[in-house]
């Protein structure tokens, strides 16, 4: 493997980084350097998000395609692959690892927040097996369009520092231009980590893991009697809470194996997702989803089953007796739906116009739902124009023109309006509420689409720019922008998405 160079040291060098995760055993990752490209160029630098986790931007910048193609390793890295195993649709793989994912170090942001700076697409790793450990410069813009309006959206996420052309092709259906994207994470600790360990009977390692995830993400936890007990509930607690807020913005992960889903309760891994046009709780994208296994509406319960396998890993430290370690594993298993319930309806609540709780909310919303599916209205703009007419009777007809049979949203409206009239809130401020949590702008579908097809085909970053810029404000109106909120046109529709590796 070729060297690469290191950044010189400096009185402050641009990274500061601090690698506890590099001070953990060496069968919890493979030391491994980038491999270097030809002729890097940087097309995104998130000097925000830079400047959010302390970074020396300026020094940063001058060397930024360098650092991030993984040409020039800064001062104070310790590059490693990560070791995890993972279910992947339902199949346990016992090792996985960063294939073509190097993790570079840690830094300490401005509010005080460890956080992971990762190179994905930087070469070949120990857990490569048979692939290149490259990118193609479609799932790097993906990648980095879909995480950034997340993250803007208030879904908690991974985010995106940097985005590189390599200058070097990749091969897969054909070839196609090479990237490399920079990932920031609170860590990359996945279920999928605790599996690696507790496949091979090392429990001294699950502990440690555990331990160290306490220590990293759950701290409040450490003098807890039954610690990982508390530790299982809280990951559980953070996982009903970000599939709920995945539900509340028609997103649909694609690929949620046990290695896609991480321990500190953020999205992670864009590779075959997507958001909704009209509605449909059986909505899949995925290429390789040929069953339905992540559709739309079995997120929920592919969360519990994944928290499930976690548990298993797990559960030997939940209590010395056997079945009370399980007793007590199942029970949390069974908080988990309580939680994911409340936090879904509170959300739906809110995006139809209610601060209060009454009994027939939940039937309130889901008949919404289903008026919504069989006439294929479109989701986001559903809600959105919903709180023009909490404020205005007279944009109704707007709102029911999304309907294949606008006559009937009629009933469904008058019913809403009589429960609004047992709100505390004016109609004006309630429209303003209901805006602040139903966007106008998403990442749609088409929209990536094509700012992908004139990136790879005509190296034209225009629409990614733009598309970046839009979905950076979505709860937003956005004067001149009305085409980005607008569903496909005929033809445009986009059916399937496809994992980047």
């Amino acid at each position: 493997m070729s060297s690469v160079p290191t950044q010189p040291a400096s009185e402050t060098p641009p990274f500061r980084f601090e690698n506890s995760y590099a001070r953990l055993p060496a069968n919890f990752y493979g030391r491994v350097q980038p491999t270097p490209v030809t002729e890097p160029w940087l097309i995104k630098f998130n000097r925000p998000l830079a400047e959010e986790l302390g970074l020396d931007v300026r020094a940063i910048e001058c060397d930024g395609a360098a650092i991030f193609s993984g040409n020039l390793i800064p001062e104070g890295a310790e590059p490693l692959a990560m070791a995890y195993a993972g279910h992947q649709f339902g199949t346990f793989v016992p090792q996985l690892g960063d294939g073509r994912a190097i993790l570079l170090g840690e830094v300490t942001d401005t509010s005080g927040r460890r956080r992971d700076i990762q190179l994905k697409g930087a070469g070949q790793t120990p857990y490569s097996r048979r692939g290149d450990g490259r990118a193609a410069l479609g799932p790097v813009l993906r990648e980095y369009v879909v995480s950034e309006a997340m993250h803007a959206l208030g879904v908690p996420t991974t985010r995106a520092l940097a985005a590189t052309v390599t200058g070097q092709p990749v091969y897969r259906e054909q070839i196609l231009p090479g990237a490399i994207f920079t990932r920031v994470a609170a860590s990359h600790i996945r279920v999928g980590t605790f599996q690696f360990f507790a496949a091979r009977g090392d429990m001294d390692s699950v502990r440690m893991l555990a331990d160290y995830t306490i220590d990293r993400h759950y701290p409040e936890l450490k003098d807890d009697e039954r610690a990982y007990l508390a530790l299982f509930k809280a990951i559980a607690a953070r996982q009903a809470s970000l599939i709920a807020r995945w539900l509340h913005v028609g997103f649909i992960h694609g690929v949620m194996n046990t290695d896609n889903m991480t321990i500190s309760g953020e999205t992670i891994d864009y590779g075959p997702c997507a958001f909704m046009d009209g509605y449909d709780s059986k909505t899949v994208f995925s290429s390789i989803d040929q069953f339905g296994r992540y559709a739309y509406a079995n997120q929920p319960a592919i969360g519990q089953w994944n928290l499930a396998r976690l548990a298993e890993t797990m559960v030997t430290l939940f209590d010395p007796v056997a079945d009370t370690a399980v007793n007590l594993a199942n029970d949390a298993l069974g908080e988990y739906g309580t939680i994911f319930q409340k936090h879904w309806l509170d959300g739906m609540r809110r995006k139809i116009g209610l601060i209060t709780d009454e009994d027939e909310d939940l039937d309130l919303v889901q008949s919404l739902l289903t008026l919504m599916q069989k006439g294929k209205a479109d989701f986001t703009l559903t809600f959105r124009r919903l709180a023009a007419s909490a404020e205005n009777v007279g944009a109704d007809m707007e709102l029911a023109s999304l309907f294949e049979e606008p006559e009937a949203t009629s009933p469904w409206l008058e019913r809403w309006r009589r429960r609004l009239t047992r709100e505390p809130q004016m109609e004006i401020e309630r429209a303003a509420s209901m805006r602040a949590v139903n966007p106008a702008f998403i990442p749609r579908n088409h929209r990536v689409e094509q700012a992908i097809n004139a990136a790879t085909e005509d190296a034209d970053f225009s629409l990614f720019e733009a598309l970046v810029d839009v979905t950076s404000r979505p709860y937003e109106d956005q004067p001149g922008r009305s085409a980005y909120a607008a569903p496909p046109k005929p033809g445009e529709e986009v059916l399937q998405t496809f994992c980047g590796t």
